[in-house]
């Protein structure tokens, strides 16, 4: 349970709309998935994001002239989910951001899962992936971050 509450409140950065998307996603799957206790977990998380992302509507910002985007091959983007993030780091993250990395690095969706439920196209996912993680990059705080969220 404390995994969920975590990802819910990685995702909203406020206590009081990470315990309403966290109860909702419980709710939603004691309610929706009587017969799949397997699968629990996994829709509870579903459920979660979901919230969070109709609770905030994170969009990615406009891309700024001067900035290169940069594209991670597969291999690159493996060695990435293993490392462990300062939680406070993660947080000051714009939401666009802070979603894409939650949901791609920490919950490993793909890009193209972030994609569709965040309404945009898998190059803005891999472009807030990128900015998420050069701003985590540089804040030199990369230690406390527990791999469990």
């Amino acid at each position: 349970m404390n995994g969920l509450y975590h990802l819910s409140f990685l995702l909203t950065r406020d206590r009081e709309k990470a315990e309403k998307c966290f109860v909702a996603g419980i709710e939603d799957c004691v309610k929706e998935n009587r017969g799949f206790r397997t699968w629990a977990r996994s829709w509870a998380k579903r459920v979660i994001v979901e919230n969070a992302i109709l609770e905030l509507k994170p969009r990615p910002s406009l891309p700024d002239s001067s900035s290169v985007a940069t594209v991670f091959s597969q291999s690159e983007t493996s060695s990435v989910s293993g490392a462990y993030f300062d939680v406070d780091a993660v947080l000051r993250l714009g939401d666009f951001e802070r979603f894409v990395f939650v949901m791609s690095v920490l919950e490993r969706y793909s890009h193209h899962q972030c994609a569709l439920l965040l309404g945009c196209s898998v190059l803005q996912i891999r472009e807030g992936r990128v900015r998420a993680l050069e701003q985590l990059g540089g804040s030199g705080r990369a230690a406390s971050f527990a791999a469990g969220f």
